[in-house]
């Protein structure tokens, strides 16, 4: 799908650039323009992980941004010894380790690179999340993360993704839609003055719809995924675990 410049939205390299670009506001812009919600999701899709008394030594972080779940995973699961962030986008990374968790860096290794290009192990993870990154994906890519999520994990491993999506069928869905796709461009272009990065975000999430078909994908790769709506639809998650 092109941009407005007849660029690829889904090209890693196209992507990649997005991010950088917008990292240095991320975390304020996000949290300010969600009303706190992405705060809220990104507990929630740490809760959805049930690991039945199994060990959660070390999992992956799949685009990983900014490593805002990454306090929420280590409060919920005290015994993780490391969680490795797979994300494209140096300065998203960079905001993560300058500005959050310079505390935390002993038990964070980074992967700079496409996730789906990305070389992990197989059977290595015994947790693999995801949060607001499956938006940047097209079908096909979708497909080969799934592929990934099944190969990387544990039988017995756990997993949970979660992603702002489409409220379809909720009465205020005009309201949201508004929200993201004229409100947010109209904040970054007054406030901002950027390259109208965050406003890609209303369009990445119009494309994803939400989570439901990449559950199918998981369940297709062998895997046992709960499909979830939040707060009338405008996230949607998917999480279960491999079986043993």
């Amino acid at each position: 799908m092109p941009s407005e410049r007849g660029e690829d939205i889904y090209d890693p390299a196209f992507v990649k650039d997005v991010f950088d670009r917008c990292s240095g506001q991320y975390i304020a812009f996000s949290y300010v323009c969600s009303m706190g919600f992405t705060e809220r999701w990104r507990r929630q899709c740490v809760a959805a992980l049930r690991p039945e008394g199994r060990p959660m030594v070390a999992g992956y972080d799949l685009m990983a941004g900014t490593g805002e779940v990454w306090p929420h995973l280590l409060k919920a699961f005290p015994a993780i010894e490391t969680i490795t962030a797979v994300d494209i986008s140096s300065g998203m990374h960079q905001r993560a380790l300058d500005r959050l968790h310079r505390h935390r860096k002993h038990r964070i290794d980074f992967i700079e690179d496409d996730v789906l290009a990305s070389e992990l192990p197989d059977e290595s993870a015994d947790f693999v999340v995801a949060t607001f990154g499956l938006k940047t994906f097209n079908d096909a890519q979708h497909k080969a993360l799934a592929r990934l999520i099944a190969r990387v994990l544990k039988p017995g491993g756990v997993f949970s993704l979660i992603e702002a999506s489409d409220p379809e069928g909720w009465w205020l869905r005009p309201v949201y839609n508004f929200h993201l796709r004229g409100f947010l461009p109209l904040v970054e272009r007054t406030l901002l003055r950027g390259a109208q990065d965050f406003a890609m975000i209303g369009r990445y999430t119009a494309n994803f719809r939400n989570a439901r078909g990449f559950s199918d994908l998981l369940r297709d790769e062998g895997l046992d995924a709960e499909y979830r709506d939040y707060f009338f639809g405008c996230a949607s998650g998917v999480s279960g675990s491999k079986p043993l």
